[in-house]
């Protein structure tokens, strides 16, 4: 049986992930991961996240250590997630949580301990192709979490496990009650572990200076002022204050040169779709793009797939062309590409 790290977030998957391990014979530590040095008791869950995957490791009689990734985090996840806002884009900070910490911080520690493998609560699965290992989606659809491990490699995947692959969330709640472990019926952990629960303004403003500028529509009437381009993202409805009759208004584009953020009246507006997008800094799983063609993708994480062609501009850029135009496609967010089952990998949409 192999020596098996595994990372407790204080949640209930990481919980069972832990428990099926051990019950499979395996040689288990738990890790807690800190990536995050907040004093701000009020948001942050660091503390009480610790605590329950103490109590958990000590229910299944498996060791625990806590580990501090913080200095890590900023250099190579904070600063990106701060850079991006600066230039007016909408970044996924969780995508680069995962393949810079989780998967490698991680998975270098856990490789000096003498473990052959990783392993996290996620809900996906990975299988092997005649060029090598690649993600699949989870049995639960809902829950799968492929779009967040898109940019995992070779290394990466060969080393991790994940035991939640053929479990329904409901299922796994439920065993965790069985065995009565502190963490089965703790809500699901929501947004950026940095920001927790606080106004998503406040946090920023402490970062970034503010730079107020107009809210125009697109042949230029001015509607209101926008508290900063930062603060918005295409699609958004809600915070722009804009009254009046008729129906609801979006963010449908930001004008960086003009500091302008443009919005129009109506979920269907058709600024706010598009059929085609680039994307940049790729990263497949396979270390080699794939043939061009047919394929589905998401351009964010809640959409069902939609079907594309893709086709590569230059060895850095790749292009995709949807069947159907596709709703508030956000430059900064990743677009991941799928053959049937398989998570192939994909890109930041630019």
């Amino acid at each position: 049986m192999a020596k098996i790290v595994v990372g407790l977030s204080g949640g209930v998957d990481s919980s069972i992930a832990a428990y099926l391990l051990r019950e499979q014979g395996h040689e288990v530590l738990g890790i807690f991961m800190q990536n995050w040095e907040d004093n701000d008791n009020e948001y942050c869950t660091i503390k009480q996240d610790s605590i329950d995957a103490i109590a958990v490791a000590d229910r299944l009689g498996i060791d625990i250590e806590i580990i501090n990734f913080a200095r890590e985090y900023k250099e190579r996840v904070f600063s990106y997630f701060l850079q991006e806002y600066n230039n007016g884009r909408t970044p996924n900070p969780d995508i680069l949580c995962n393949s810079e910490i989780k998967f490698r911080a991680f998975l270098e520690h856990a490789i000096s301990l003498g473990a052959s493998y990783i392993a996290t609560g996620h809900y996906v699965g990975k299988t092997n192709t005649n060029a090598g290992e690649v993600l699949i989606r989870a049995a639960d659809k809902n829950k799968d979490q492929s779009y967040f491990l898109y940019r995992l490699n070779q290394q990466q995947i060969s080393h991790a496990l994940f035991p939640l692959a053929n479990l329904e969330k409901p299922e796994v709640r439920k065993l965790a009650a069985k065995l009565n472990l502190a963490t089965a019926y703790k809500k699901d952990s929501t947004g950026v572990c940095f920001i927790g629960e606080r106004p998503f303004r406040e946090f920023l403003q402490q970062y970034i200076p503010t730079k107020p500028g107009n809210m125009v529509t697109p042949d230029g009437k001015i509607m209101g002022e926008h508290a900063g381009l930062m603060y918005y993202t295409l699609g958004q409805r809600k915070g722009l204050g804009i009254g009046g009759q008729g129906e609801p208004w979006f963010v449908a584009d930001k004008n960086i040169s003009s500091n302008e953020l443009v919005v129009v009246q109506g979920h269907n507006h058709d600024l706010l779709y598009k059929k085609h997008l680039i994307a940049t800094d790729l990263s497949f799983a396979l270390g080699i793009k794939p043939s061009p063609g047919k394929y589905s993708a998401k351009t964010r994480y809640r959409m069902a797939d939609a079907s594309c062609s893709l086709s590569y501009i230059d060895d850095n850029h790749m292009q995709l062309v949807f069947d159907l135009p596709q709703w508030a496609i956000t430059p900064g967010q990743s677009v991941v590409i799928y053959d049937k089952e398989l998570c192939l990998g994909g890109g930041i949409i630019n």
